[in-house]
C-alpha cells in the first residue's frame, strides 16, 4: 500500500539531482479517464513515463496522482508514485501545487531538494527524450532558469473587434515573406524544465531567464478533448514507427534526418572557429578530413551540399572547391540567400538540414525543416535547433550530420524493399489460394 505523500517505486533515486514529475489526476471533466486513454495502444501516462525514463539526465521519474489505477500503471512503466492529497486533486487544483507537493515529498524522503525539476504532462503523447535531455542540460549549465517546449510559428494572427478584424502580430497593409519575419513560438505544454529552488521561491513555472526548446510541430499535440485524442491516435503509427526506427539505428537520441539537401555554415562548423594569421596577415584554418569524407558520402548519395558563410575569406571557396560542393560566401542575409538557393533548385525548405553555430545562422535555421546545431554552438542556436550534434565544429560535426542523413536514406530503402517483398508474397499467396 502506498503511503500518502511518500514517493515509492523503483524509479526513486536515493539522491536525485534531476527529477521529472508527471501530474496525473484521476478526474477529468473534459475527457473522462484522460490520463489512462490509449494512444498507439499505450496509456498516456505510460507514454510519458517511458519518455522521461529514457532521458539520460533525469535521475528519478515520479507520477503525482490520487488514482489507484494510474498509480499501478505508472509503477508498471517504471515510475515512482507520490500520492496526492484530495485538496490538491480537485478541478481547481493547479499544476504548480502538485509540483510543490512533489518537491516537498522528495525532500522529506531523501533529506535534500533536487537541483532541477522537469514538469512533464501526460497529455502530450509524443515526447522526445533527447529534447528533455537538451533542456535539462541548458538549465544545468546555467544558460536559463526555465526552458519550455514550443513550436515556431509564422502564422498571421487576427482578432475580431467591433470595428472588424484587426491584425494581432502584423500590419494588415504589409505581408512580409516567411523568411523576412522573426518566428513567434506557441507553447506546447509538453514539458517545462526549471531550477527547483527558483520554482519554490517564485511559486510558478516562469521565473528568471526563460528559454524556448523548439520541438517538432508534427508532434506538438496536447490532448484536452476527444478530438485531440482522435488526432493523436491517427498520428501515433507514423510517430511511433519513426521512434522505433531510431532505436533500430542504435541510439534513439540520433534521429533519422530525412532531407533532400544539407547546408552548413563554415566557420565554427567545418572549423573550430579559430584561425592562424601569419606575419603578412594571411589567414589559415584547420579542417577535419573526417568531415571531408562525410561530404563525399553525401555527394555519392546524390544529396546536394551547400556551404553558406558570412566569411568573405577565399579559404571558404577553396575548401568548397576541394570538397566539390556549392558555396555562397560573404553573405550577410543568410535566410534570404538560402531561400533563393532552394527555390532555384526546386528543393522545399522543409526538406533541408542546416547546420550552424552562431547567431548569424538563426535566419537560416528558422526556415528549414531540420535546424541543427554543433555541440559548442551559442545558446541561441542551441535553443533554435531541432537536433544538437554530439561533435563540435571542426571535429567531425559535418561527418556526423552526413552519417545521420545517409542512415536515414538506407533505412528508407530497407523499408521500401521489405514492403515490396511483403506485397509480392501477399500477391503470390492470393494467387496460390485461387
Amino acid at each position: 500500500m502506498l503511503e500518502d505523500g511518500r514517493p515509492s517505486g523503483r524509479a526513486m533515486h536515493p539522491d536525485p539531482r534531476v527529477i521529472a514529475v508527471i501530474p496525473a489526476r484521476g478526474g477529468s471533466k473534459g475527457l473522462p479517464g484522460k490520463n489512462l486513454a490509449e494512444v498507439g495502444g499505450v496509456p498516456l501516462v505510460t507514454r510519458a513515463v517511458r519518455s522521461a525514463v529514457a532521458a539520460r539526465r533525469i535521475d528519478a521519474v515520479l507520477v503525482s496522482t490520487d488514482d489507484d489505477r494510474i498509480a499501478e500503471v505508472a509503477q508498471a512503466a517504471g515510475a515512482g508514485v507520490i500520492r496526492r492529497p484530495a485538496d490538491l486533486a480537485g478541478d481547481t487544483a493547479t499544476s504548480e501545487s502538485a509540483l510543490l507537493h512533489a518537491l516537498h515529498s522528495v525532500a522529506a524522503h531523501t533529506g535534500a531538494r533536487p537541483d532541477v525539476l522537469v514538469f512533464v504532462q501526460a497529455t502530450s503523447p509524443f515526447l522526445d527524450p533527447a529534447a528533455l535531455d537538451l533542456a535539462v542540460e541548458r538549465v544545468q549549465r546555467g544558460d536559463e532558469d526555465v526552458v519550455f517546449s514550443a513550436v515556431a510559428s509564422h502564422v498571421f494572427l487576427w482578432r475580431e473587434t467591433a470595428a472588424g478584424a484587426v491584425g494581432v502580430n502584423h500590419e494588415a497593409s504589409a505581408r512580409p515573406r516567411r523568411q523576412d519575419r522573426e518566428p513567434e513560438y506557441a507553447e506546447t505544454g509538453a514539458f517545462y524544465v526549471m531550477r527547483a529552488d527558483g520554482f519554490v521561491q517564485a511559486g510558478h513555472r516562469f521565473f528568471g531567464r526563460v528559454g524556448i526548446a523548439p520541438v517538432d510541430p508534427a508532434h506538438a499535440i496536447e490532448i484536452d478533448d476527444a478530438d485531440d485524442l482522435a488526432r493523436a491516435r491517427l498520428l501515433a503509427p507514423a510517430v511511433d514507427a519513426a521512434s522505433a526506427a531510431n532505436e533500430a539505428l542504435g541510439d534513439p537520441r540520433h534521429p533519422i534526418v530525412d532531407v533532400d539537401a544539407v547546408v552548413t555554415d563554415f566557420d565554427g562548423v567545418h572549423t573550430d572557429d579559430t584561425a592562424w594569421v601569419d606575419t603578412l596577415g594571411r589567414e589559415s584554418v584547420r579542417v577535419s578530413r573526417s568531415d571531408g569524407a562525410g561530404v563525399a558520402r553525401l555527394r555519392a548519395a546524390g544529396v546536394p551540399v551547400l556551404i553558406l558563410s558570412a566569411e568573405a575569406n577565399p579559404v571558404v571557396a577553396r575548401r568548397a572547391e576541394k570538397l566539390g560542393v556549392e558555396c555562397l560566401h560573404g553573405v550577410d542575409a543568410k535566410g534570404e540567400a538560402l531561400a533563393d538557393w532552394a527555390e532555384a533548385r526546386g528543393i522545399s525548405l522543409d526538406r533541408i538540414a542546416y547546420v550552424g553555430n552562431d547567431r548569424n545562422d538563426l535566419p537560416a535555421l528558422d526556415l528549414v525543416g531540420w535546424p541543427v546545431a554543433v555541440r559548442d554552438a551559442v545558446p541561441d542556436v542551441l535553443a533554435a535547433a531541432r537536433h544538437v550534434l554530439d561533435r563540435t565544429g571542426g571535429h567531425g560535426a559535418v561527418r556526423e550530420i552526413a552519417d545521420l542523413v545517409i542512415a536515414s536514406r538506407e533505412h528508407a530503402a530497407r523499408h521500401l524493399a521489405a514492403h515490396a517483398r511483403d506485397t509480392t508474397n501477399h500477391h503470390h499467396a492470393r494467387a496460390s489460394a485461387r
